[in-house]
Order: structure tokens, then sequence, then C-alpha cells
């Protein structure tokens, strides 16, 4: 038993006896009452000195025990110890050869897997490389054809300023109306002098920019080229309606007094064709007045000047060329049959002659027969001849009489 032990007894005691001695004291009276209490003391003071005594020899033989028990727990704490080392040390090799081929292996995956990754990255490299090189050469090709259309913009930027600058010339104007005539006739008819002059001049001295040479009844049929822009522009850019009703009216005078000018100038009796084309450099113009303005289109029909833009000139001048050709042919159909009745003829003659040849050759042929026949019988007569022996005079005169028939 424990000194704890002991302890916890001896106050356990001492508590039951407290108690006991309480509720005896509530019956006795003060006297009774400190006698029990010098009871008590003594009886406390006799358990304590057993107790003292008690704990005394519990506490030697308690050192005594625990002197041995220490002896004991060293010599095993050794024991453990020097057991707890070898195992330890046993492990710690195990774990170390554990170790380092799970570290061998672990290491081969991780290079496999860094081989397998470095492949990998190598080919997203090169792939990534070829199609930035791909990217770089397909920006620097649009580049070049951005920097290409640059130049052509750029080109065509001064090409519309140059064509802004010749259009506000009236001169200018007529002469680009004049080149864009010649380059529609010379893209149908080639150069010009057989079905087309240019700059003609006529019996009246008038000049026209270009004169067809058709056939009867037409003859000659005059083109003049007008260009009217400056009303034709402030229809457009006028600053409020009554400029630009003003700009129209004045449009439609121009357009009529054009027409006067090519129908007293270039239409002239038994010179020139009765009729005239007012060529039209510009379809917006063209447009304009058969959209607008009919009253312009019959007055034209009348003076006979007839209103041609670019592409409508050009479906003139190609039907022009149709009738032509027609004509043309229709020309050489004629001399090609007359060539054709004097060939009839001349085989005519041939056929004649070739029967009468036939027949001379027919005769000459049957005397040919003949001859060849004769010539065979000369032939083996001479070869009877050359076969024959020397004989006396009475065997040659043997010799066989052949009339004049058989030798033919």
């Amino acid at each position: 038993m424990t000194t704890t032990q002991l302890v916890i007894i001896l106050v356990f005691q001492i508590i039951v006896i407290g108690i006991i001695v309480f509720f005896r004291s509530l019956d006795k009276s003060q006297k009774e009452g400190d006698r029990s209490v010098t009871d008590l003391q003594n009886l406390i003071q006799n358990q304590g000195q057993g107790l003292s005594d008690t704990l005394l020899r519990n506490n030697d033989q308690l050192s005594k025990n625990f002197a041995g028990l220490s002896e004991s727990v060293v010599q095993r704490l050794l024991e453990s110890k020097a057991a707890f080392n070898k195992d330890l040390y046993e492990f710690k090799d195990l774990l170390g050869k554990d170790l380092e081929a799970k570290f061998e292996k672990m290491n081969g995956v991780v290079q496999e897997k860094l081989d397998r990754i470095d492949k990998k990255v190598q080919e997203n490299l090169n792939e990534g490389f070829k199609k930035t090189n791909e990217t770089f050469t397909g920006i620097i090709q649009r580049l070049a054809k951005i920097d290409e259309a640059q130049k052509k913009i750029e080109s065509l930027s001064s090409n519309v300023i140059s064509l802004q600058d010749v259009l506000t010339d009236k001169k200018s104007r007529g002469i680009f109306g004049e080149v864009q005539l010649s380059n529609l006739l010379n893209s149908v008819f080639g150069e010009s002098g057989k079905y087309y002059h240019l700059q003609y001049k006529l019996e009246n001295t008038k000049i026209v920019d270009a004169a067809l040479t058709l056939p009867e009844p037409i003859g000659l049929l005059c083109v003049d080229s007008k260009f009217p822009l400056e009303n034709f522009k402030r229809m457009f850019e006028g600053e409020n309606e009554e400029d630009k009703k003003i700009a129209r009216r004045e449009f439609v005078k121009n357009i009529k007094k054009h027409i006067d000018d090519i129908a007293d100038k270039y239409i002239i009796k038994d010179v020139t064709a009765d009729q005239a084309i007012m060529f039209l450099p510009a379809e917006a113009i063209f447009a304009e007045i058969h959209a607008y303005h009919p009253e312009v289109i019959e007055y034209s029909q009348q003076r006979r000047v007839w209103i041609a833009s670019p592409t409508t000139f050009m479906a003139t001048l190609t039907t022009v060329q149709s009738v032509i050709m027609n004509m043309e042919r229709s020309k050489y159909m004629s001399i090609l049959h007359q060539h054709i009745n004097k060939l009839g003829e001349e085989f005519k003659r041939y056929e004649d002659r070739w029967t009468n040849f036939s027949k001379h050759l027919s005769t000459v042929t049957k005397d040919a027969d003949l001859i060849h026949k004769t010539t065979g019988k000369i032939s083996k007569q001479f070869e009877k001849i050359m076969q024959v022996e020397v004989e006396t005079p009475d065997e040659l005169l043997d010799f066989p009489s052949q009339s004049s028939e058989d030798l033919i």
C-alpha cells in the first residue's frame, strides 16, 4: 500500500469520526461536547502517531522496492535500447536499399516522362515555329499586296485628280470625248480609212469628229462628241431646289443646242446621210436624258440626231459591222456565183473533150492489142528460126507458107 493511499484512508477516517462526533455533540451538552472533543483529540493524536509509524515503515519498504525496481528497469531499458538500436540499424539499412531501388525506378520513370515531355515540347515548338513562319510569310505577302494596292490607290487617286482636272476644262472634255470615240471605232473596225474617218472635213468645210462610210442608201454618217457637264453637275450640286431647277432648264437647253448644231452642220443633202449621231462620253448624262427628259429625245428624233452613250454606241457599231459584213458577203456571193457559172462552162467543155479522148483512146487501145498479138506471133517465128539447123535447100523449100492474115 502506497503512502498516498494511506493518507486517503486516514483522511476518510478522520472525516467519518468528525461526522460521528458532530452528531453526538448535538445530543450532549456543552460539557460533554468538550469532553468528546478532548477524547477526539486524543484519538486523533493516537491515530496520527500510528499513521506516522505506518508511513515510515511503508516509506522504507517503498525505498527498497524502488531501488530494486530501478535496477531492473535500467537493465531492461538497456536491453531494449540495444535491441532497438539493432532493429533501427536493420530498418535503416532495409529502408535505404528500398528507397534507393524505388528512387532509381522513380528516376527512370521521371526520365522517361521528361523525355516524352521534351519530345512533345520539341514537336509543338517545331510546329509552332512552322506555323509562325507560315504566318509571317503570309503577313509579308499580304503586306506586299497591301503595299501594291496602296500604290495602285495612290496612282488611281492621281488619275482621278487628273480626270477631275480634265473634266473641269471644256476643251479637255472635248478631247476626252474624241479619244473615247476613236477608241470605240478602232475596237470595232480597226484602223481608220476603210469604214470610218476621224476629223473628217465635209464639203461645207466643217470638220466632224468621225464619219462612218456605210453602204448605200445610208452613205456617210457623221458622229460628233458632246460633253455638257457644267449644268449637269449643277443639277445635283446646287445649293437649293431653285438653283437645281435653273440648272435643269439650262441642261435641256444645252442639249437641244448641241442637237441643232449637229443637224445644221453635219446633215447635208446628197453629201451625208439624212441623219447623224451625237456621242455622249458619260453614261450618267445619257441615263439622265432618257429617264427624266423625254422632250429632249423627241426633239432629237425630229432633227434626225440620235443620242448615243459609249455602251449604246458600241452596240450600234456592232450592228453596223454586221450589216456591212452581210452586204459584202452578198457582193462576194454574186461574184462567186459568176465564177461558178464560168467554171461550169469550162467543166462542160472538159467533159466533151474527155468523151472524144475516150473514144480515140479506145481505138488506140484496140489497135495496140492487135499490134501486141502480131508482135507475139513474129517473136515466136523468130524463135523457131533460131532453133532450126541448117539443112538442104529442099528442106528449106518445105518452110510453111503463111498468108499475110496469119502475120497480122
